[in-house]
């Protein structure tokens, strides 16, 4: 199962407990931040009045998880992985109760490695760091000079940011949070920022069937025989379309060289990945497994909606939640909104959830962008999607704790292969 997730580019946490991270800046800098009250009024002509943002956003570029066998290496020196001096802030990491960060098993296997040219797999570059800061200044136009709707200075009680316990993921948080403050950081809860393989039995038995399945599929198996063999890779090396895909989009980022013939294979390579990844986490429109995916994390930002309108945060005056995570995590999250377009998520993609509330009927709506374009969801009648209609869309993959442990720890009949 190791090589599984490996392939997959899915780093999940060995147990809850390893899950995420709770930024928390020092109480001295916390006094020197300005307190400042901005309207919540975002457009005085518009209708709606913005409550709450939610941003679900891929880490930056990195270094790949693996290279591919028999192919010449690109040089992953550690220059590339220099922060810019402007992503520099000072933060703390620790677990939900504010303890120190947990161990990150993930994170110590990628250290068991060495890239050609002497860096680690699997980690933020450069170009992702910068990626993510110029996220993180998008943000700021839209949320605190555009709009107002964010203090200009960093607050705990008004931005929450939550990250998979992966270093790639910590940093992309902090260049996003030093883009959009120009300074400081900030919280966390129980894992489920991308499918979690180690702790849901049920998840890991569907997930290696389909993964086993996808790759022998005709036009997939097809294909990957005819690049193994224009590559010159030996037969009894185990690579998939994910894997080439990883590689090739790595060295791309950062303006490495890629062999001739894998540029010749770039548009099947992206097709391919994308098809297995989509048989995998949606073969035959199954709910069950976008459910294990994301179920708990779609209901946790129901909750956060919810707890909003009621009142009953528990920073009543927190306007924004920022969740660092993976491609894994936004591929089930568009397939369950039912915007998957069949494209790999980029380095440094978003998806953003606004709540609004209509300033006559006070009804509330929700809005979605993903990668800054607005998305008209299926099942609602409109881009402000009314909140009723949102839910509606979601009910059938959102999942509480509770559910989805019951179900996690069910085996429906299957054994691992």
């Amino acid at each position: 199962m190791r090589n599984l997730w490996t392939k997959a580019g899915v780093v999940g946490s060995v147990s809850v407990a390893f899950g995420s991270m709770l930024w928390s800046q020092k109480q001295a800098e916390l006094d020197h931040v300005a307190s400042s009250c901005p309207s919540a009024q975002t457009n005085p002509s518009s209708p709606y009045e913005l409550k709450l943002v939610q941003v679900l956003f891929r880490h930056g570029a990195r270094t790949p998880l693996k290279s591919i066998p028999g192919v010449m290496e690109a040089q992953w020196v550690p220059t590339l992985l220099e922060p810019p001096a402007h992503t520099h802030i000072n933060y703390e990491v620790a677990d939900l109760h504010g303890g120190p960060r947990p161990p990150a098993p993930v994170e110590d296997s990628y250290r068991k490695n060495i890239l050609n040219g002497g860096s680690f797999p699997g980690q933020l570059t450069t170009v992702g760091m910068q990626q993510l800061y110029e996220l993180g200044k998008k943000l700021r136009r839209t949320y605190i000079e555009d709009t107002q709707f964010l203090s200009s200075t960093f607050t705990p009680a008004e931005v929450y940011v939550r990250s998979t316990n992966i270093v790639r993921t910590i940093e992309s948080a902090k260049c996003l949070v030093a883009g959009l403050f120009l300074q400081k950081q900030t919280e966390s809860a129980s894992e489920i920022l991308y499918p979690n393989y180690h702790g849901c039995q049920l998840l890991r038995i569907l997930v290696s069937h389909r993964w086993a399945e996808s790759s022998t599929l005709p036009d997939i198996a097809a294909d990957l025989q005819s690049i193994q063999s224009a590559l010159g890779i030996a037969a009894h090396q185990r690579i998939d379309f994910i894997l080439i895909r990883d590689d090739m989009v790595a060295r791309e980022a950062h303006g490495l060289h890629c062999p001739s013939v894998l540029n010749t294979w770039r548009n099947k390579v992206e097709q391919r990945a994308v098809d297995m990844i989509y048989y995998v986490y949606a073969h035959n429109n199954s709910m069950e497994n976008l459910q294990l995916c994301v179920g708990p994390l779609l209901h946790l930002l129901l909750s956060n909606i919810d707890e909003k309108l009621e009142g009953i945060l528990s920073a009543p005056e927190r306007k924004l939640f920022l969740y660092s995570a993976h491609d894994t995590t936004l591929i089930p999250c568009l397939m369950a909104l039912g915007i998957f377009d069949m494209k790999w998520p980029p380095f440094a993609a978003d998806i953003t959830l606004e709540l609004h509330q209509h300033q006559k009927t006070n009804k509330p709506f929700v809005k979605v962008s993903y990668i800054g374009q607005d998305q008209l969801i299926p099942g609602c009648s409109g881009v402000y999607c009314p909140l009723e209609e949102f839910k509606q869309v979601l009910s059938a993959y959102s999942m509480s704790s509770e559910g989805y442990r019951s179900l996690c720890n069910s085996k429906g009949g299957l054994t691992e292969p």
